[in-house]
């Protein structure tokens, strides 16, 4: 380097402007056996190597520090000691005497989109460089004219500690000393207009606590697993024909401690298990935890995508969570959100000062609804960053599966927008998004066998949950909106008017069996306005109870897996507020612990008979005895495998129904097992008790067969075959 290029990249330096300090600082050959040593420390009054005790000399009018010497008066990783304006003494390992530490092969799997654990070199890791404690840095920012380390350690001055650029557009550097704990973000400076960005690190596995921004330099490796036994079992586990009930729950309003504090996330394993267990659930879903800035947007709003909210503790508490769920047979599930980001200044957008993760055209690049930036899957980069994400929270932290939240809005190019760019065809389908969801789905069940990945998917778009190499998207299952929406309307209904609507219960039944299909009562139904799933009910109180239970009696007899939201097992009567605890109190009074008992029954009833989940997704489960009676309003099918059957009547109206008769194809004996109307869950305590009804050689509605029946009002039934 002559001396024209040294002044240039002196000055670069200087104004933080250098794409590639090592050029200048550290350690550079002069001579066949002579070094120069350079070192910047604005703040420092003399510097001095500490392996020579060499004096470095200030260049002239600048804080720039030099020494030249023979090379092997020095070693290859060397400490500088120096003394700052106020006299406090400094001694570190130069940072730029290291070498590059990431591997060409890392690099070269990231810019192809295939780095299926891009976290594990990106990101801020503890490590050793020869022998040498410290933490290496790495962050993609590849329209940055400079990168730089802040955090506490260099006063949150980005002209100290600028990254060196590779080849893709990603910086590193490793800084010596540094340990576990420490505060760090990146200042990034756009090579284009010179806008001087702060930004968090994308990969970070810690943030701090909302307000603040900063991420923190965190290691899981060391938590000790315990939950062995639950990963084989999950891995041969035939979920496709096993019961799955889901109690979706947000952790911060679950429960909460004194003056409306967050529980930790361990005080929360033990307390949720205990109930979840009670209730029979089988699984925990949490609405995101990913680390996000405001509170009202439930973690759908996500900065830190690789790092558990500290608001409920640090992750190894959530991994503590994750690991006394398993150690007591029950699964956890996490929403993620990979359709959309928020625009915080300190997040993703505008990453380097260009549209890095989003697509900048906003008619592309912009939610209208939630005012939020969408992901660019064509960028290989930026398809990284969400699979390697995915394989995170499943390998990392053992979660059994993740929800993908808003599918519809990533499948369609002009989802809620009247001005929309069409895909290279001319059509309304996002060819990115389709090809990184087939490929999530492709990678994570091959190399996480037993984990799910559940599209919360509210279209008609075919396969959803199909084979990839068949044309489907490869989701294990899909959330059916369809139903939800039919069933809810269905019952807001006043029961006279119901006998008008019935096709909205039967018609889920000619598409039950195109998809796998998870059966949803979650947290959008019970919230801006839309009331509690009690006050959904139409009627006085008791009947708005007695439609609540008939409801649940339908949903845990209908193929599909189960998910409810938290509070809406007890009946809770108010809007769900993210803000406060859920209402425990209402437990007190007899009709909520009426209906808390009733979901802790179906629950029961649900995982230990095998006819009422075993072929959930499949027709031979399932067969209509009734779905015509709309006039009375009464419906009735059969749950059903090879070795059992059970009659499931719903009586969609307070008339109590005495002698009712019922068509069935052959004749038999049943005994009735549930009743959703008995006062054990304060109802009124009509049906057909312990009596064994044999049919009747009474030909009825096109059967040679009937059952005469006691139907009890707003109610369903279930019959076992003896």
């Amino acid at each position: 380097m002559n001396r024209s290029e040294l002044k240039t990249g002196l000055q670069r330096i200087t104004e933080a402007r250098h794409h590639d300090p090592f050029s200048i600082l550290g350690r550079h050959r002069e001579g066949k056996n002579r070094d120069v040593v350079r070192v910047w420390l604005p703040n420092a009054e003399t510097v001095m190597l500490v392996e020579n005790k060499q004096i470095m000399k200030r260049l002239p009018g600048s804080d720039f520090f030099e020494w030249k010497g023979r090379s092997s008066t020095l070693p290859a990783r060397y400490q500088v000691h120096w003394t700052d304006v106020q006299g406090q003494q400094h001694t570190h390992y130069d940072p730029y005497c290291f070498p590059p530490q990431l591997t060409d092969f890392d690099r070269h799997l990231f810019a192809e989109g295939k780095h299926w654990h891009a976290y594990r070199f990106l990101g801020a890791h503890s490590c050793q460089a020869d022998g040498i404690d410290g933490v290496l840095f790495s962050v993609w920012a590849p329209n940055a004219e400079r990168v730089s380390v802040v955090g506490d350690f260099n006063q949150w001055d980005g002209r100290y500690y600028p990254m060196r650029m590779r080849d893709g557009g990603v910086w590193e550097l490793f800084i010596p000393a540094l340990t576990i704990g420490t505060l760090y973000k990146y200042e990034i400076r756009n090579r284009d207009s010179g806008e001087i960005l702060l930004k968090a690190d994308p990969y970070a596995q810690h943030c701090e606590m909302r307000p603040n921004t900063a991420s923190i330099v965190t290691d899981g490796s060391g938590y000790q697993w315990q939950d062995t036994k639950w990963l084989q079992k999950r891995k041969a586990r035939d979920w496709l024909h096993a019961p799955m009930s889901i109690y979706e729950v947000h952790l911060g309003s679950w429960q909460q401690g004194e003056n409306g504090t967050f529980l930790n996330y361990r005080e929360l394993a033990h307390r949720l298990v205990d109930y979840v267990k009670d209730m029979g659930f089988s699984h925990i879903e949490l609405l995101p935890i990913t680390e996000h800035p405001f509170d009202g947007s439930w973690g759908y709003q996500t900065t830190g995508y690789y790092a558990p909210t500290s608001r409920y503790g640090t992750p190894e508490d959530f991994r503590y969570f994750v690991d006394y769920c398993h150690q007591h047979e029950i699964g956890v599930f996490l929403d993620w959100v990979p359709a959309h980001f928020p625009k915080d200044a300190h997040g993703l957008a505008r990453f380097d000062g260009t549209a890095l993760y989003e697509h900048a055209d906003p008619r592309q690049g912009e939610h209208l609804d939630w005012s939020t930036l969408i992901y660019n899957y064509s960028r290989n980069e930026v398809k990284n960053f969400l699979l390697s994400n995915a394989f995170f929270w499943l390998e990392e932290f053992h979660l059994d599966g993740l929800r993908v939240d808003a599918v519809a809005s990533m499948l369609y190019l002009d989802y809620s927008r009247e001005d929309w760019i069409p895909n290279k065809f001319g059509g309304r389908e996002n060819l990115e998004a389709i090809e990184f969801m087939r490929e999530l789905n492709t990678v994570s069940h091959g190399e996480h066998p037993g984990t799910l990945i559940m599209a919360e998917e509210s279209t008609s778009w075919p396969q959803v949950t199909r084979p990839t190499y068949l044309g489907g998207l490869g989701f294990s299952m899909k959330w059916n909106m369809g139903w939800m929406n039919d069933t809810l309307s269905y019952m807001n209904n006043n029961p006279v008017y119901r006998k008008y609507h019935h096709e909205m219960l039967t018609f889920s039944m000619l598409y039950a069996f195109t998809e796998n299909f998870l059966l949803p009562f979650s947290h959008d139904e019970v919230v801006h306005g839309k009331g509690s799933m009690l006050n959904k009910m139409p009627g006085d109180e008791w009947q708005r109870f007695a439609n609540l239970r008939l409801l649940y009696t339908y949903m845990f007899t209908h193929p599909g897996k189960k998910l409810l939201f938290m509070g809406t097992e007890f009946a809770q009567g108010q809007e769900w507020n993210a803000a406060a605890a859920l209402d425990w109190y209402v437990l007190d009074y007899p009709l909520h612990q009426g209906v808390k008992s009733l979901v802790k029954d179906l629950n029961h009833l649900y995982h230990n008979t095998p006819a009422l989940h075993q072929f959930e997704f499949e027709w031979q489960g399932f067969d209509w005895v009734n779905c015509h009676d709309a006039e009375q309003s009464v419906l009735s099918y059969l749950r059903k495998n090879d070795e059992e059957s059970f009659l499931v009547i719903l009586n969609m109206t307070p008339e109590p129904r005495e002698a009712y008769r019922l068509g069935l194809e052959e004749g038999a004996r049943y005994q009735e097992i549930f009743n959703s109307d008995s006062e054990y869950y304060s109802g009124s305590n009509m049906g057909n008790g312990q009596h064994i009804l044999e049919t009747e050689a009474v030909a009825w509605a096109d059967h040679p067969h009937s059952l005469c029946l006691t139907l009890p009002p707003l109610a369903g039934i279930i019959l076992r075959r003896i």
